[in-house]
């Protein structure tokens, strides 16, 4: 089965940015819809983008549109979103997560709906 694996995160200033990486390993990450959550501290996990196995369909929160950019390279296993004008509320663990799909144009925006999860990378924005 797939292991996820995030980096990228960090202390950045408010204003500033951040590109994260997920990278997989133990399975084919182009066979593999992927999302990104955050959860900051006292609240549930949130969804933040989601891109299908081909890239060509993504989906993004409301709140985040414009800000947050995802992207996946099936070519050496990895997906990145990209962080823009991070704002402190921004301030969580972020996670990757992924499930198997034979669409290529599938995404999905629930956590229920992802089989596999990586262990999270913090970012911290000050204010």
């Amino acid at each position: 089965q797939v292991q996820l694996a995030e980096s990228g995160g960090g202390l950045v200033q408010a204003g500033g940015s951040l590109r994260l990486s997920c990278a997989a390993s133990g399975g084919t990450l182009s066979n593999y819809a992927f999302g990104w959550f955050r959860q900051a501290p006292g609240k549930e996990r949130e969804f933040v983008s989601s891109i299908s196995r081909s890239g060509g369909t993504t989906f993004y929160v409301n709140s985040l549109k414009g800000r947050f950019t995802i992207s996946r390279d099936n070519a050496v296993n990895t997906m990145y979103p990209q962080m823009n004008s991070l704002e402190f509320e921004d301030t969580a663990v972020y996670y990757c997560a992924a499930v198997q799909t034979l669409s290529m144009t599938y995404t999905a925006q629930s956590t229920p709906k992802y089989n596999y999860w990586g262990q999270g990378t913090q970012v911290t924005v000050s204010s």
